[in-house]
C-alpha cells in the first residue's frame, strides 16, 4: 500500500509544476471557442444594405405581337399570358427564360400548353394577329389543370397586364 501512495505522490508532484497539464483536448476546444467568439464580436461588420426595389410596373394591354418581345432575350423581362392575364415571370427566368424547360411560353399565351401539359410548339397560337384562343375545346380535366397553373402564377408572380386580340386594344381600356 505504501508503494501505491508513494507512486501517487510522485505523480502529483510531477504534474503540479508542469504546464502540460493545461494542454488538454477539452481546454484546447474551449480556447478555440473563446477566440472565435471574441473574433466574431470584435471584427468590423459591413453595413446592412437595403435590397434594390423592383421597378414599378405599369399595367398594360398587350396583343400577342406586343407580348412576343418579352421572352427574356436581350435583357428583356420574361412575360407570359394565362387566360388573358399577363404575368411577369422574370424571377423564374431559369424556367421560363431562354434555355429553360418552359421557354416556349415566354412572350406568348401559355394557356393551352399549360392546360394540356404540353410544351410543344403546336400548343402556341401561330397567327399573332388573329383572334385569341378561346380554349372552348378543352375538357374539364384540362380546365382544372389550367386553373391550378393560374392560381400558382397568381401566388408567385405579378400581373402586369392583360392580353387582348389585335384590334381590341381600345375596347380593353
Amino acid at each position: 500500500m505504501d508503494y501505491v501512495e508513494n507512486r501517487m505522490a510522485q505523480e502529483a508532484a510531477k504534474q503540479t509544476g508542469n504546464a502540460e497539464s493545461f494542454v488538454t483536448p477539452l481546454n484546447l476546444v474551449l480556447l478555440g471557442m473563446l477566440l472565435y467568439t471574441a473574433y466574431s464580436w470584435l471584427r468590423p461588420h459591413t453595413p446592412a444594405t437595403i435590397p434594390k426595389e423592383e421597378p414599378a410596373v405599369v399595367f398594360k394591354t398587350f396583343t400577342p405581337r406586343t407580348l412576343l418581345p418579352y421572352n427574356g432575350e436581350k435583357d428583356m423581362p420574361v412575360y407570359l399570358a394565362v387566360r388573358g392575364r399577363v404575368f411577369d415571370v422574370t424571377r423564374g427566368r431559369n424556367f421560363y427564360g431562354p434555355g429553360g424547360p418552359y421557354a416556349n411560353f415566354a412572350g406568348r399565351d401559355a394557356s393551352r400548353g399549360l392546360a394540356c401539359g404540353s410544351f410543344d410548339e403546336e400548343m402556341l397560337t401561330k397567327d399573332l394577329d388573329g383572334p385569341l384562343d378561346t380554349l372552348s375545346d378543352l375538357d374539364k380535366e384540362q380546365l382544372e389543370a389550367l386553373q391550378g397553373w393560374e392560381e400558382r402564377f397568381l401566388e408567385k408572380y405579378l400581373v402586369v397586364g392583360k392580353l387582348v386580340a389585335v384590334g381590341d386594344e381600345d375596347k380593353a381600356e
